[in-house]
């Protein structure tokens, strides 16, 4: 749905006309909103720039600015909560008003909004098509730790507090110093040897099974 947050869009009904634009606060390159009592939404001069979405209707021969949406109170839900695939809506807040936008999915066609329904005194809907709607699933495969990776640093995790806190009991309560303070120390200092030793006697056992077969005797070559 990025694509859709990088221009805003207009749509005009009869006296009345919105602008809004998704995921952050409008940004006009022309046709900015010329309207009256646009300071909630970044003045006379900048109107439009300081919130997301903006409704101006003519009351009484006059256009009059309303903040009806904020990029920091949007809200993002799916059209049809057992149809994925079907589109999302994007609604946004300000004090008293809201705007939402119904985003299907379409993987063929853009189709920009061009009318908008009005509920209330300041609640607007209006709908667009995109790809950008369409859902995508994303695998998990290859990415994270995995539960093998998180396993292995919860050992570990657990390993070094068992010996620091056994350090700091046999050094504090023990007096034992230098690196004795270490429990186990015996265990750690051979555990090298062990891993290795793990390795090693297969390969000999192997050899030595190999020299059993051939007998006491050896084939000479005269």
């Amino acid at each position: 749905m990025s694509i859709l947050c990088f221009r805003f869009y207009k749509v005009a009904m009869n006296d009345s006309v919105i602008w809004f634009q998704l995921c952050d606060q409008m940004i006009f390159n022309f046709d900015p909103p010329v309207c009256l009592h646009c300071e909630d939404c970044g003045g006379p001069l900048r109107c439009g720039t300081q919130c997301s979405a903006l409704a101006s209707n003519n009351i009484g021969g006059y256009d009059v600015c309303t903040t009806i949406g904020r990029a920091s109170g949007s809200h993002i839900s799916l059209i049809d909560e057992g149809n994925p695939q079907k589109g999302v809506i994007v609604k946004m807040f300000s004090s008293k008003c809201s705007i939402s936008v119904f985003i299907f999915c379409d993987s063929a066609v853009a189709q920009l909004p061009d009318t908008f329904t009005q509920s209330g005194s300041c609640d607007y809907v209006t709908v667009l098509r995109h790809p950008s709607g369409c859902a995508r699933s994303v695998s998990d495969a290859g990415n994270g730790w995995g539960w093998l990776g998180t396993s292995f640093i919860t050992i570990l995790c657990l390993l070094g507090g068992y010996i620091l806190i056994g350090a700091i009991y046999r050094y504090y309560f023990l007096g034992i110093r230098s690196v004795e303070a270490i429990p186990n120390l015996e265990f750690w200092i051979s555990l090298p040897w062990r891993i290795k030793s793990m390795f090693v006697r297969p390969r000999r056992n192997s050899r030595s099974q190999s020299r059993d077969t051939r007998g006491p005797y050896t084939t000479v070559n005269h």
